[in-house]
């Protein structure tokens, strides 16, 4: 059965900011070209043969669920200044926009169950407008 998480992406504003962000800590771990982007945590999670079944990571931006980026691996590590384990959680440099959806804030991860994730939005949906505009719509009830 396919599992999805969902996760906080702390500190960033909107989208193109989102993909500014990822492009730097790429450059900065001196990854390749072709290499997944990694998202570092603490907690390897323990379902990873479901979530990589065709799961993806839904990132929540300012309280609202905007993207999501499909899974591709996990790898634990361990970190030499502290020496605690971490885990690295690969994901597809893609990031697909998703309808948006209000999401209260959380600590970590979470895992999300395929019948909660939003559906993908396509060309000149609700991800060219402003995440407000977005938010009062659906909010009236017109999304």
């Amino acid at each position: 059965m396919m599992l999805h998480l969902i996760k906080l992406a702390v500190g960033v504003n909107d989208l193109a900011h989102m993909k500014t962000v990822q492009a730097q800590r790429r450059r900065q771990r001196g990854q390749t070209p072709r290499s997944p982007h990694w998202v570092y945590t603490r907690n390897t999670p323990r379902r990873a043969e479901e979530l990589l079944d065709g799961g993806s990571l839904y990132w929540v931006v300012r309280g609202v669920i905007r993207c999501r980026q499909e899974l591709v691996g996990f790898e634990e590590d361990i970190d030499q200044d502290d020496g605690k384990k971490y885990c690295r959680i690969k994901v597809k440099r893609t990031l697909v926009p998703t309808a948006p959806r209000t999401c209260k804030a959380f600590q970590g991860w979470r895992y999300f169950e395929p019948d909660r994730a939003p559906p993908d939005l396509s060309k000149g949906d609700t991800a060219d407008m402003p995440a407000e505009m977005a938010a009062e719509l659906k909010r009236l009830g017109l999304l």
